[in-house]
Order: structure tokens, then C-alpha cells, then sequence
């Protein structure tokens, strides 16, 4: 009975396996040519395709389906198998070759004597002279550095003489010496010139000879062929312009654009990139009047202050119709910097081409134009594509500006990483920073040439003329802030290791021209990275209620806001004059301006003592009131975050976030001290660079205290 059980569940577990084996089916030839002629045609045959293919072979769908996968997968083993044999082949002949270079390596001769190579003990020989050679040459270097620290205090004539004599440059790194010894803070970077302005020393080719006609020629044919491609920029938007799914901005889709555009890169090197970038806006100034400040060298250089540093114009090569510009031709040298001495300002020879395309419209083309004749002069790291803005006159003397900026850079090893999202992104220097500093300047006009003064306003300025006084005598403030920020075109970082605060630049020069103290001026600057949004930043700076938490000129005490001006739409666009009460400093009061926008704001500011001020208020000219200013600059980091674009009404780049950190803002404080006059010794302080540095560090930690960023590094 129990054999009879078992026999029955051997039965039934029998059954139970035959039943679970896989049936298989073996297709006919005609159906395997069938498949293989589809497969040829469309190796992945969509669910219709399936259907067909199993009513024409009567096949299931799942068989066809399976059959075509494991073809695909038998294809792929197969072209697998044959590029490992071409690449076992190849492998194979580079090793034969190897060993042929071996073989004649051992028998090669010198090319100079004839004879036979180093052997091991010549080759020590040589590592050992190469060491002694390179131990002279640092202790040489060594003696030369003390030899300039003891003269450094002398004269920067004498300075450069003894430069001269030891071939070395003025720039002096006192990053490592006995200087830093019992400062706190970072390193400093010293730079030394002379002279009041702030140019750079690049030499100007075209100061020194006439242009011939047949240079002008091909100017204008240059001047004229960037015309016709800006308009088509202008005017063009779909294929050209491809706009950002994640901030909105437009940019150039390089494929459509060289197609129409063909040319080939001015620069060679793989770090080498392309910023375009396109935007609109509405100013509140008539067109005629943009195109004469804009075809203006010195006009154009007080409309944009923040963003140009030095404009020149070499040679005009068409004046243009009387009235209205039409078919004006420069010659221009641009040097545009912003933000803060991480970032490498740009330098462009360019053409500006102006013409009125239609009744009430002006096209006004910028192009890079190549100047570098003089073999001595190095080359520019910025090259201008067909560059411009097209000006529509509209009614109440306002206008439309729709702006284009294309340019190939090769900065970026130039520039520090704190800012190298926020420029490879163009923003730094794109369309919109250009549409957005040119409506805040119009604004300033319009406020200026206004008779009678908002209600917002108030205090002690009650002429129209003295309104107009102090503005000028603020834009000048500016100005001179915003010149002093490219450290005289030195833009060397060696001791920049920090991630958010990056060492303190300095850099001390003679002033000899009116308008700032007369004397040694010492000017120190950093940046650094705070947690927090552009907006809260500069609302820090702007309150008076907080002024004592970071300002050293108010001594820990509070001040009080004597005069208001606005200055733009904006509540935080305006002109102040402050009375600090420090019972010592009766007689000094403070001028500051402050101004923001969507991509970034500053708080610059002055002592100014109260004979001075009058001047000013009293409707005289300011221009010759002397004026040292700091300040603060607020920009976004680049990074794109959904609360940054909700406080700022635009968002950053969508570069890599660096070691993880969130989007929030970059600061950099400048700070200017005289630090002797005429009458004094002519050498240099050096306690006073000392001091400069102690003060910029101690005010920085003082910011992120107060702002609760003290555990930055």
C-alpha cells in the first residue's frame, strides 16, 4: 500500500516536471529568412510591426518579440568580437613597434658628435650641476628680496632702477614675509605704481603713426561687415537664438550661427570659450541722445562706470552725418572690469560703427579689430564678435535697447573660482548687466535734470543747483571706487588658496592729480563667499541702524542721515550724507551712494569734511573737492537657486555648485587710506599696509559675525 503511494507521487512529481520543462520550437527556414530580411530593415519593430510580422509567419507576438532580442544581441556579440580583434591586431603591432624603437634606442648616437648616448653616471653628473645651478639662483633670489625690502620705503623711481639693474619686476608677493608676521588675516599681494590715474600701461600702437588709406579701407569694410551680422542678430531669433530652460536667458546656438556666420576661432587654446548673450530693455532717455553719449568716449565712460574702466578713442575714421551720427567710424581702446580684482578685467581695440537703419532707429556696432603690431605689447585675452545694440525711439522720450554681447575669452585660468561660474556664465559681463547699468544711469539722469525734488527726500540740500552739485560729486565717487578695483591691471593670485575668503589685495600708489588727496593712497581689497541672499546683504549695509556692527569710521557709535536724494526708482537707489557722532570728528560727515539692481548692488561711501560739503551744497562745481571713497560690492554667486531668483528677479548661472554649497552671494570690500602727504617723507610705510590689511580682515569678521557666517572660513 505504501509502495502504491509512492508509485503515485513519483507519477504525479513526473507530471508536475514535464509540465514545467519550456516547450521550444524550432522556426522553419522560410520564417528565420523572413525575420532576418525585417531585421535588416528595422532592428527594433515597434508593437504593429509584431502583430503583422506573427500573422505573416504565424508566430505568437512573444515569439517575435524574443527572436528579435536575442538578434540584437547576437549582433552586438559579433561586432564585439570583431573590434577586439582589430583592436588585439593593432594592440599586437604597436608592441612590435615598441620593441623595434627599444632595439634602435640601444644602438642611437648624439646628433651633435657623433658618438654614443649618456650613460647612467654622465646623466647624475648633469641632475647634480642642474641642482647646484638651481640652489645659486634661489639664494640669489633670496638676496635680491631683502635688498628690495630695505629699499622698498625709498622713492619708486629708485625702486624701479634697482628692479631694473636686478631684472626683476616692481610687483612685489609679500605673502611670505615677516610683514604677515602678527596680522590676522589672509596674505597680502602688493602692488606698487605711481601716478594718480588708473589706467592700464598697455601701449596704444596707433599713438605713434598715421593710419594709411589702405588700413582704413579694410577698417571700414570690417566695420560695415559687422554691421549687416549684428542686425541679423538683432532681428533673428529662431535658429539663432536658443533661449534657457532654466533662467530664461538667450544665447546663440553655435551650429545655426555657423552655418550663416562661418569663421574660424581667434583663439587657439583649449581654454578658450564662447559668451553670448541677448536682452531688451526700456530707458527713460530719447535715442539721439544715447547715440551721442554712446559714440562719446567720455560719455559713454561716466554712463558706465561699474563696467568700464578706461575708454579712449584712438583715431575718429568717419565723424558721421551732422545731427545724427549716421555712418560714424572709431577707433576705440576699452578696458571693462567689474566686481572685484578675482575677476580679470577684459581689454578690447575695437571699431564702432553707427547707423540709422530706419527713421528713429540707430544700430551701433562694436567688432574687435587686430592692433598688435608692436610685437612688445602682449596680446589681449578678449576678442569682440560683432557686438552692439539696436536704439528704437519711442514716445515720452523713452527708448527701446536691445543689446548684444558675443565674445571669445581666455580668462578663465584668470579668473578666481569664486567668480568663475558667475563670468562663464555671462552674466558678468553679458546683455542683460549692460541693458540693466544703462536704465539705472538713465533713471540718474532723469533725477538729476528734474527741477523739483521727489517727497521722499529730504535734509539739508534745498538748491536745485546744489542737488546737482552733489550728484556729480557722488557719480565721481564711484567712478573712483569702481577704478581702483582692477589693481592696476595686475591680476596674479598666487597666494589664493581660500574657497571663501580669498586673501587681501593691496596695492599703493602716488596721487598727483585733483580730485583725491594729494599723497600716497593705499587701497586694499578682498572677496569672499556669505551663505545669504544679495538682497539681505546689501539691506546690512544700507540700514544705519547697523552701520556700527562694521564701520570703523563710526567708532561703535550711531550715525544719523542728514540729506536724501533719490537717484533711480528704486527705494535703495539714493544719495546720503551722514553724520557720524564721534565727539573727536565734528567736522567730517560721510557721502554715500547706494544702487541695486537684479544682478547686484553697492554701498560706496566717503569722509568728507563739512567746508568741503558746502561747496557742494552751495551749487559750486565739486570737481575739485578731493574724495577717497570705500565701499562694498553685492552680486549673486552664480548659482541658481529658487529664492535667489525670487529676491533678485533673476537667476544665476547653472554652472557646478562647488563643493556643494547652496546659491547665496559674493561680497568684496575695498577699502583706500592716505597714508601721507606731499610734505611728508616720500618712502613708504610699509606699517601702513600693515594697518590697511588689520583693518579690511578685522571688518570682514566684524560682517560675518553679524550676519551669523562666522564659522566660514
Amino acid at each position: 500500500m505504501e509502495f502504491a503511494v509512492g508509485c503515485v507521487g513519483d507519477e504525479h512529481d513526473a507530471s508536475s516536471s514535464r509540465k514545467g520543462k519550456k516547450s521550444y520550437h524550432r522556426h522553419t527556414v522560410q520564417q528565420i529568412q523572413h525575420l532576418e530580411a525585417f531585421f535588416k530593415e528595422c532592428p527594433h519593430p515597434d508593437e504593429n510591426q509584431r502583430r503583422q510580422l506573427s500573422r505573416e509567419l504565424s508566430l505568437e507576438t512573444k515569439q517575435i518579440k524574443f527572436w528579435f532580442q536575442n538578434k540584437r544581441t547576437q549582433t552586438k556579440a559579433q561586432n564585439e568580437r570583431a573590434d577586439n580583434t582589430v583592436l588585439r591586431a593593432e594592440n599586437e603591432r604597436i608592441q612590435c613597434e615598441n620593441l623595434a624603437i627599444r632595439e634602435a634606442l640601444k644602438n642611437v648616437i648624439c646628433p651633435s658628435c657623433g658618438g654614443p648616448p649618456f650613460g647612467e653616471e654622465e646623466r647624475q653628473r648633469s641632475l647634480q650641476k642642474l641642482q647646484l645651478e638651481n640652489a645659486q639662483l634661489k639664494e640669489e633670489h633670496e638676496k635680491v628680496s631683502n635688498l628690495l625690502a630695505k629699499y622698498i620705503g625709498k622713492p619708486i623711481s629708485q625702486i624701479e632702477s634697482l628692479a631694473a639693474a636686478q631684472g626683476l619686476t616692481v610687483d612685489l608677493d609679500l605673502g611670505g614675509s615677516s610683514l604677515n608676521q602678527g596680522i590676522g588675516g589672509p596674505g597680502l599681494d602688493l602692488d606698487l605704481t605711481s601716478g594718480g590715474g588708473f589706467a592700464s600701461n598697455r601701449a596704444f600702437p596707433y599713438h605713434f603713426r598715421a593710419i594709411p588709406d589702405m588700413e582704413k579701407a579694410l577698417m571700414a569694410e570690417t566695420a560695415a561687415s559687422a554691421m549687416e551680422e549684428l542686425v541679423k542678430l538683432l532681428r533673428i531669433d529662431d535658429p539663432l537664438w536658443v533661449q534657457s530652460p532654466v533662467d530664461g536667458r538667450c544665447t546663440i546656438h553655435r551650429d545655426s550661427y555657423e552655418k550663416i556666420f562661418p569663421r574660424s576661432n581667434h583663439f587657439k587654446t583649449s581654454s578658450a570659450r564662447m559668451e553670448s548673450s541677448k536682452d531688451s530693455g526700456m530707458v527713460i532717455m530719447n535715442a539721439m541722445q544715447l547715440v551721442d553719449m554712446f559714440m562719446d568716449t567720455s560719455k559713454w565712460l561716466d554712463l558706465f562706470p561699474t563696467l568700464i574702466t578706461d575708454s579712449k578713442t584712438i583715431q575718429v575714421l568717419e565723424p558721421g552725418m551732422l545731427g545724427n551720427k549716421n555712418g560714424a567710424l572709431l577707433l576705440m581702446y576699452e578696458q571693462m572690469h567689474i566686481l572685484s580684482p578675482l575677476v580679470a578685467q577684459r581689454e578690447y581695440y575695437i571699431l564702432r560703427h553707427c547707423q540709422q537703419i530706419e527713421p528713429g532707429v540707430w544700430v551701433i556696432a562694436n567688432v574687435s579689430y587686430d592692433c598688435s603690431i608692436n610685437e612688445s605689447v602682449s596680446p589681449l585675452r578678449s576678442w569682440k564678435l560683432p557686438s552692439g545694440c539696436m536704439i528704437q525711439e519711442i514716445s515720452n522720450g523713452c527708448s527701446k535697447v536691445t543689446w548684444v554681447e558675443h565674445v571669445e575669452v581666455d580668462d578663465k585660468t584668470q579668473t578666481h573660482r569664486l567668480y568663475r561660474d558667475l563670468v562663464c556664465s555671462s552674466i558678468a559681463y553679458g546683455a542683460e548687466r549692460w541693458i540693466v547699468t544703462l536704465q539705472k544711469m538713465c533713471e540718474r539722469i532723469a533725477c538729476s535734470l528734474a527741477e523739483s525734488s521727489p517727497p521722499c527726500e529730504f535734509g539739508v540740500i534745498t538748491l536745485p543747483e546744489g542737488r546737482k552739485s552733489i550728484m556729480k560729486l557722488s557719480h565721481r565717487m564711484v567712478k573712483n571706487f569702481c577704478a581702483i578695483l582692477s589693481m592696476s591691471g595686475k591680476m596674479d593670485f598666487p597666494q589664493l588658496s581660500e574657497v571663501n575668503n580669498s586673501g587681501v589685495r593691496v596695492s599703493v600708489r602716488n596721487n598727483t592729480e585733483p580730485g583725491q588727496p594729494i599723497g600716497t593712497i593705499v587701497s586694499a581689497a578682498t572677496s569672499l563667499w556669505l551663505p545669504l541672499p544679495p538682497q539681505n546683504v546689501f539691506d546690512f549695509f544700507k540700514d544705519g541702524k547697523t552701520r556700527v556692527q562694521w564701520d570703523v569710521l563710526s567708532n561703535g557709535n550711531p550715525v544719523h542721515e542728514i540729506a536724501h536724494i533719490s537717484i533711480g526708482t528704486h527705494p535703495g537707489n539714493c544719495i546720503t550724507i551722514i553724520r557720524p557722532f564721534i565727539p573727536t570728528e565734528n567736522n567730517i560727515l560721510m557721502l554715500q551712494e547706494s544702487c541695486i539692481d537684479s544682478l547686484g548692488s553697492m554701498v560706496i561711501y566717503a569722509p568728507i569734511d563739512i567746508p568741503a560739503l558746502n561747496v557742494a551744497i552751495s551749487g559750486e562745481d565739486s570737481s575739485t573737492i578731493p574724495i577717497l571713497p570705500s565701499g562694498f560690492i553685492v552680486s549673486n554667486d552664480g548659482r541658481t537657486t529658487d529664492h535667489d531668483a525670487a529676491i533678485t528677479g533673476s537667476s544665476a548661472s547653472t554652472s557646478s555648485n562647488t563643493n556643494g554649497r547652496s546659491g547665496g552671494s559674493l561680497l568684496t570690500v575695498a577699502f583706500q587710506i592716505l597714508v601721507s602727504s606731499p610734505s611728508s617723507s616720500k618712502q613708504l610705510n610699509m606699517e601702513s599696509v600693515a594697518t590697511v590689511n588689520t583693518l579690511i580682515s578685522s571688518t570682514v569678521q566684524k560682517i560675518k559675525v553679524a550676519l551669523n557666517c562666522s564659522t566660514l572660513d
